[in-house]
């Protein structure tokens, strides 16, 4: 049984967030971690792992215990309880992504998943969500191909 101060969304989401944190991290671990200047395959995965267990204390210790619903009562088991159309959007932009991604390239694989998954909330309009993926096509673009130099094709034909 949980204790009735821990029941809210955000402490089991806190929760969640540690536990997931822990196994990234000891993941990382078990590969060569090396330093900052050095890196090596287990840094990222460790640092990452370490990070998101810092959010999930974070939350757990922030969660307004009085605002929230308790966990059973947000996770009932009511058929209006799902939302079929926003998880459809998410859904479909990462199958977006994944086919143009190996067909289009990064460019318009990131704006397809960015704006077919923007759609899932009720609250963005077409244009919030065309703004949104093209904000962040152009960001990653200048990250990942420019300022990074990985080697992703912007755009693949064929």
């Amino acid at each position: 049984m949980i204790p009735p101060r821990f029941r809210s969304k955000d402490h089991a989401g806190a929760g969640l967030l540690i536990l997931m944190g822990i196994a990234v991290a000891s993941a990382g671990r078990s590969y060569r971690v090396g330093t900052l200047t050095l890196m090596g395959a287990g840094y990222i995965p460790t640092v990452l792992g370490v990070l998101l267990v810092a959010v999930g204390v974070l939350l757990g210790l922030t969660a307004n215990r009085a605002a929230q619903p308790t966990l059973a009562v947000s996770l009932g088991h009511s058929p209006a309880a799902i939302d079929v159309r926003s998880w459809g959007f998410i859904l479909g932009g990462i199958a977006a992504f994944v086919l143009l991604g190996e067909y289009g390239g990064f460019v318009p694989a990131t704006f397809a998943c960015v704006f077919i998954s923007s759609l899932g909330d009720r609250q963005n309009s077409l244009r919030d969500a065309l703004l949104l993926a093209s904000v962040l096509v152009i960001a990653g673009y200048l990250i990942f191909c420019w300022g990074l130099k990985l080697q992703l094709e912007p755009f693949k034909w064929g």
